[in-house]
C-alpha cells in the first residue's frame, strides 16, 4: 500500500493545516483541564468556529450540513488536528457517535431535527449504554421502557455516562433500554434518543483520581419519551447501537496514532535529558529497548489503522479493526505514561500539582490512562472481539 498523500490528498492536508494555522487561539492547546466554566466555553466556540469553517462532520454527507469529504480525508482532518495539538471538538460524543447512527438509521425528520444541532454543538449528546453490573456486557442491561399511549416510560440506571453533565442543560443521550423482558439476552432492546431536560433524570458526576469528573451516573424514573424519540425500530436496538459502537472504535484511530506518536517522541525527549546513573536515560539498554517496544507498538497502530480506512472504504461501515486500534493504543499509553513516571524519578511523585509544567503533565498522562483500558471497551471484551470475529475463535461461554 502506498501510504503517500495523492496529490488531491496533499492539497487536501494543506488546506486543514492553513485554516488551523490561520484559526488557532494562542495558547489553546489539548491540556487536560477541567471541562466547566471558561474551559467549556472554549471549547464550545472552537467547535462553533469548526462548524463556521466547514470542519465539523467532515465526512458527513452535505445534504445535512457535513463537508462530504471521504472517509481518507477525514483520517487526514484528524492527523492535522493532533499534529497540531488542538482538543476534540466539545460535542465529540454527538459527532463521532449519535450523528453518524442517525445517518445510518434515523427518519428524515429525526436527520433534520438532530443534525446541525450536533454539527453546531448547540445540543450536546452524551451515552447511555453501560450500567452497573452490565458495563462491558452490554446485553446484560437491565434498564426498562414501557410502552404507554404514544410514549415510552424509561427507569433505570447507566454509568460512566461521559458528558451527561454538560447534556442535561442542554441536550440529548443515546439510550439503551430492554423493550421485551422475554426476549433473549441481545434482543428486546430498543435505542432511544432522549432529551435530557426531561423530568425524572437525576446526574451525578464521578471524580476520577485526576480530580476531574468526565463521567456520571445517571437515575432515570418514569421518565417519559415520545416514540418518535426511537431510532431504528422497537427491539431492534442491539443492531442500531453496533453501528454507535463501530463509530466509537473506528473514527477517531487516525488522530490517536498521531497522539500517541507526539507523546513518544515527548518520551524520548525526555529519557535524553533526565539522568539515570549519572548518564542520560537513553543511553541505558533497558529504556532502550521499552522506548523501541512502544515505537513498534504505535507503529503498528498507524498501520492498522490504514488497515481499518481500506475495509472500511470496501464495506462502507467500520470493521473490527477499530478494537484493535483500541486496544494498542489503550495499552501502549499506559506502558508509556509508566516510563516517564519513572524517568522522572523522585520528582514523578509529585503529581499533578507540581510546579514543573513537565511533571504535571506527565503525572496527569500516568493517572488518566489508567481509564484507557476501560472506556469504549475493557481490553478483555476487545480482545473477545478480536478472537471471534477477526480470528474466528470459538464463542466466549
Amino acid at each position: 500500500m502506498d501510504f503517500r498523500d495523492t496529490p488531491d490528498e496533499a492539497a487536501f492536508r494543506k488546506e486543514v493545516r492553513d485554516w488551523l494555522d490561520h484559526n488557532l487561539e494562542p495558547g489553546f492547546t489539548n491540556a487536560q483541564a477541567a471541562v466547566g466554566g471558561e474551559r467549556l466555553k472554549q471549547l464550545t466556540d472552537w467547535q462553533a468556529k469548526l462548524h463556521a469553517g466547514g470542519w465539523a462532520g467532515v465526512s458527513w454527507p452535505k445534504e445535512y450540513g457535513g463537508r462530504g469529504a471521504s472517509l481518507i480525508e477525514q483520517a487526514i482532518f484528524y492527523q492535522e488536528m493532533a499534529r497540531a495539538k488542538v482538543p476534540n471538538p466539545i460535542n465529540v460524543i454527538g459527532l463521532g457517535m449519535a450523528g453518524p447512527t442517525i445517518i445510518a438509521h434515523g427518519t428524515e425528520e429525526q436527520k433534520q431535527r438532530y443534525l446541525s444541532k450536533i454539527l453546531s454543538a448547540e445540543e450536546i449528546w452524551c451515552q447511555g449504554f453501560s450500567e452497573p453490573g452490565a458495563g462491558s456486557d452490554l446485553g446484560g442491561l437491565r434498564s426498562s421502557a414501557v410502552e404507554d399511549g404514544d410514549s415510552y416510560v424509561i427507569n433505570g440506571q447507566k454509568v460512566w455516562t461521559s458528558l451527561a453533565h454538560l447534556a442535561q442543560q442542554r441536550g440529548h443521550c443515546i439510550f439503551l433500554a430492554r423493550t421485551d423482558p422475554s426476549a433473549p439476552k441481545h434482543q428486546g432492546i430498543t435505542y432511544f434518543l432522549v432529551d435530557m431536560t426531561s423530568p425524572g433524570i437525576e446526574v451525578r458526576p464521578l471524580r476520577q483520581i485526576t480530580g476531574h469528573a468526565e463521567f456520571n451516573e445517571m437515575f432515570f424514573t418514569d421518565v417519559r419519551v415520545p416514540k418518535e424519540n426511537i431510532l431504528g425500530a422497537v427491539n431492534d436496538g442491539w443492531r442500531v447501537a453496533m453501528t454507535t459502537l463501530l463509530h466509537e472504535r473506528g473514527t477517531l484511530g487516525f488522530a490517536l496514532s498521531v497522539a500517541s506518536r507526539i507523546a513518544l517522541d515527548e518520551l524520548i525527549a525526555l529519557a535524553r535529558t533526565v539522568k539515570r546513573d549519572g548518564k542520560p536515560a537513553i543511553e541505558d539498554a533497558s529504556v532502550r529497548q521499552r522506548i523501541a517496544q512502544l515505537h513498534i507498538d504505535i507503529e503498528a497502530l498507524r498501520l492498522n489503522n490504514y488497515r481499518a480506512l481500506s475495509a472500511t472504504m470496501k464495506n462502507g461501515v467500520p470493521g473490527p479493526e477499530g478494537s484493535f486500534s483500541k486496544l494498542i493504543w489503550s495499552e501502549s499509553l499506559q506502558r508509556l505514561a509508566e516510563l516517564a513516571i519513572e524517568l522522572l524519578g523522585p520528582a514523578g511523585l509529585q503529581g499533578i500539582d507540581a510546579k514543573d509544567p513537565a511533571v504535571a503533565r506527565w503525572s496527569f498522562a500516568h493517572l488518566r490512562s489508567r481509564g484507557a483500558t476501560i472506556e469504549a471497551g475493557t481490553s478483555e471484551i476487545l480482545r473477545n472481539i478480536i478472537a471471534e470475529r477477526v480470528l474466528g475463535l470459538p464463542k466466549h461461554k
